[in-house]
């Protein structure tokens, strides 16, 4: 999401939501109760299908009821997790909420920092917080930061010790020379005394008056450029005061910029419409990709700064001062746009990275990258190597990435309109602002499919793909994901080209009448919950619900799955512990896909259950004899079961069969 956004939230009285459900489980309901829902701030119309709201709680008082010229106080982030604690960023700082009661959350501590967007994460006792915008200060002040160059900024990472997690402790600043947008924290097993943590930072590169080394160059008249580079902070765990910046890859030096799509026809129309009005009141405007934009408050009053101080002038700018930059301000971003010392050839692709998403169990990382999702090998925590990378003209900003659990599938995705725009309009094409998924080949990634919210959005709602986590279900790729007032959706990517819809949950707009930012910023599964950050509305808790799409078997076996603590972008291997219930969920999704016989599934079903009642011997015994019928049929050998002294037939699916074979083998040993 940009950090230049500023989300007017009016502030409107709590009041009982009224909630539309749809409990139909082997379809997707139609009409789709999404549509039309009705608006509001803490009283706008739910819609929800195969998913239970458990409790919705407002943001803390410290960030609603303040006035301070922090201009992002009410836009809540990403979130990490700790024991019974969510840990929710806000662009004003960072909220701790404690989740042991699901249906009553109670805010545990809200401390101010301002500096959007305060993206965060934990690792033990430590706390980490991203730091990009301007007005971001070492000293967590309100005032901001009024000169272009100041020590007083706060632009990289923000590290605290959270033992007592009711009183942060502030333990040092990393300063980056583009600040942090977002962060993930890396653990290496072969370097247990460090944590590591990969910084991507989007703002322009500081001025070296204020961070000494900065420079914009690029890197071949350079070589200490801050463009095409990430910053990897080693932490030393036993004085984690000494973090430092240890490594800057350019882990996506060298690729050409990518063809991407144009804007929709309806937002060439708004953006002339709005360049007009601002060129009528005074405001400034440039020509960008073809395109009359609007140019924000920070870019003019930090031009109109430097304007001053080049004359050799103190205070508020005159108007000769305006004239000047008036005058100069589309030469000012062609400059931006295609700086003169860039060398011949093509243009070069992105210069930074948004989001890294690293799985340390198989050794890689999926950078979501502006123009190119990448392929990382991270084996070397400290040095990140770029082994593959993928372009699509569908994408327009490549925005983070997600893993399935066996590391055979990266799902990528899109965030056209940096969150801010409606990007689920019933004119805005399935393939931009989605997911798109791809399989993985050793170095290779292969494209599948897109995935879009399927139920049309307002014009009044920003809406686009954002940031979800893997649901632990055994044997299946079922992904959660915010897209901002498009709700939360809950899809099955199990075949990677053929993704579908199996719940969601929905609210009517911030308003009826124009575009407030608000929706979910993140939805993520945390030791049974989904755990869903409101930009706009607090936290919201959800539960699954059985369905035609997921049993109740499938949804306890995912709740044996548990973290002592969560970042989604450092996404750990998933693994489930010998269980019955897991073998139940294994022959429920037999069930589903028909991958055996009604009559072998009985008789599965009824031998699990048996020796389920027994206990020593005599349950290793029968479940032994359940497994070896099972992996017969599963090798091609002898029909699976017999009943009634008929054979069943073999099994459709030998490979989920396997799967089954592995969890019966697995509760016959734990017998022993």
């Amino acid at each position: 999401m940009k950090s230049q956004t500023l989300f007017a939230i009016a502030a409107l009285s709590v009041a009982a939501c009224a909630t539309t459900k749809v409990n139909m489980s082997t379809m997707a309901p139609s009409p789709d109760p999404r549509v039309g829902l009705r608006a509001g701030w803490m009283d706008a119309a739910e819609a929800a299908w195969n998913i239970h709201l458990v409790s919705t709680t407002p943001p803390s008082p410290d960030f609603i009821n303040r006035s301070t010229p922090c201009d992002f106080q009410f836009i809540n982030s990403d979130m990490s997790f700790t024991g019974p604690y969510v840990i929710q960023g806000n662009f004003s700082g960072v909220q701790v909420w404690d989740i042991t009661n699901p249906k009553a959350p109670r805010l545990h501590k809200a401390f101010v920092c301002p500096g959007s967007q305060s993206d965060v994460s934990v690792y033990r006792k430590l706390l980490f917080v991203s730091g990009e915008a301007l007005n971001g200060r070492i000293d967590c002040g309100v005032q901001g930061v009024m000169d272009t160059v100041s020590h007083d900024r706060l632009r990289g990472i923000r590290i605290f010790d959270i033992t007592d997690i009711a009183n942060p402790r502030h333990i040092t600043d990393v300063q980056t020379c583009r600040g942090s947008h977002t962060h993930t924290v890396v653990t290496s097993p072969s370097d247990t005394a460090n944590v590591y943590i990969y910084v991507s930072g989007s703002a322009p590169v500081r001025s070296p008056n204020e961070l000494a080394g900065c420079s914009g160059a690029p890197p071949d008249s350079n070589p200490n450029s801050a463009l095409f580079r990430i910053e990897v902070i080693q932490v030393p765990l036993a004085h984690p005061e000494q973090a430092r910046i240890v490594n800057s890859p350019r882990i996506f030096q060298d690729l050409v910029a990518p063809a991407h799509h144009g804007e929709a026809p309806e937002d060439i129309a708004a953006a002339a419409k709005a360049a007009a009005e601002a060129r009528a009141s005074g405001g400034f405007t440039a020509t960008r990709n073809g395109v009359e934009v609007v140019l924000g408050p920070r870019f003019v009053t930090f031009r109109l700064d430097s304007i001053v101080k080049a004359r050799g002038g103190t205070g508020t700018p005159t108007a000769a001062d305006t004239a000047t930059l008036r005058a100069n301000t589309q030469n000012i971003v062609d400059l931006i746009v295609n700086p003169p010392s860039r060398r011949p050839g093509p243009p070069p692709g992105p210069t930074q990275c948004h989001d890294i998403t690293v799985y340390p169990a198989i050794g890689l990382a999926g950078g979501a990258c502006g123009g190119y999702g990448l392929l990382l090998d991270i084996r070397d925590v400290a040095n990140p190597k770029r082994i593959g990378a993928v372009a699509d003209s569908n994408f327009s900003f490549w925005h983070s990435a997600t893993f399935n659990n066996d590391g055979t599938k990266v799902l990528f995705t899109d965030e056209w309109g940096g969150g801010l725009q409606p990007r689920c309009r019933v004119t805005d094409k399935p393939e931009w602002g989605a997911d798109a998924i791809f399989t993985i080949a050793g170095a290779t990634m292969t494209f599948q499919s897109y995935y879009k919210l399927p139920a049309p959005q307002t014009p009044n709602e920003n809406c686009v793909a954002h940031n979800g986590t893997l649901i632990p279900i055994p044997g299946r790729d079922i992904m959660v994901q915010g897209w901002y007032q498009g709700g939360i959706s809950i899809f099955d990517w199990t075949d990677p080209a053929h993704p579908r819809e199996i719940a969601f949950f929905d609210r009517g707009p911030m308003d009826s009448t124009k575009l407030v930012g608000a929706g979910s910023w993140s939805a993520y599964w945390y030791n049974g919950y989904i755990v869903s950050s409101e930009i706009a509305r607090g936290l919201d808790i959800f539960e699954l619900q059985p369905s035609g799409f997921i049993s109740q078997n499938e949804i306890d076996a995912a709740k044996l799955v548990h973290f002592e603590y969560l970042n989604a972008q450092d996404q750990p291997k998933l693994v489930w512990p010998a269980s019955f219930v897991v073998a139940r969920a294994y022959l429920d999704q037999l069930a589903r896909s028909n991958g055996l016989a009604p009559g072998k599934l009985a008789a599965a079903r009824s031998s699990l259950a048996r020796a389920e009642k027994l206990s020593g011997p005599a349950r290793h015994d029968a479940l032994a004899q359940l497994a070896t019928q099972l992996k017969s049929d599963s090798q091609g050998g002898a029909p699976q079961l017999v009943v009634n002294g008929q054979e069943q037939g073999r099994a459709a699916d030998l490979a989920k069969v396997r799967t089954l074979v592995t969890a019966v083998a697995d509760l016959a040993d734990a017998a022993r």
